[in-house]
């Protein structure tokens, strides 16, 4: 992503971005053009220290769908942040199947628990990924390529309209 379309998340803000991305690193590609455009870390979940959330604005939570649902490791990681006073953050996903009614469904567990430890949640992001789970990987996966230029692309433009 060329650097002009980089910003700042708000005066003076800090994001941070937290990921859980391991099969083929859909989500954390994702990832990167987040922290690209909102100059922001990108942390793994096992590199998240839950006192330092306190110090970002902006906080990206995002993994792989599994079953409809984040990956349990990022769930796991929700139920353990402290409660917080209206702290800004956003979700995103990578998953085999996209669609508008799919995405509010498969993100609902994680947005649940968000919004219940006081989160706002300013949007939500979701592409394809390349997906070889099950029966899958016996006819070459399916979604191969993607995220694509235009998925990265299009969450570069979804990050910058975060407000």
């Amino acid at each position: 992503m060329p650097k002009e379309n980089s910003v700042m998340v708000t005066e003076g803000g800090k994001c941070l971005i937290i990921v859980h991305s391991y099969h083929h690193n859909n989500t954390a590609k994702i990832a990167d053009v987040f922290a690209e455009v909102l100059h922001a870390p990108v942390k793994k979940i096992d590199q998240v220290i839950l006192a330092e959330l306190e110090d970002y604005d902006l906080i990206g939570f995002g993994a792989g769908i599994d079953s409809g649902r984040h990956y349990k490791e990022l769930l796991d990681l929700a139920d353990q942040l402290p409660e917080v006073c209206k702290k800004s953050c956003f979700i995103f996903s990578t998953s085999a199947i996209i669609g508008e009614d799919k995405i509010a469904k498969d993100h609902s567990a994680l947005r649940q628990k968000l919004v219940s430890k006081g989160y706002i949640v300013k949007g939500e992001f979701n592409c394809k990924g390349f997906n070889t789970n099950s029966f899958l990987k016996f006819f070459g996966g399916m979604n191969k390529g993607r995220p694509n230029s235009e998925d990265l692309r299009n969450a570069a433009v979804f990050a910058l309209n975060l407000e």
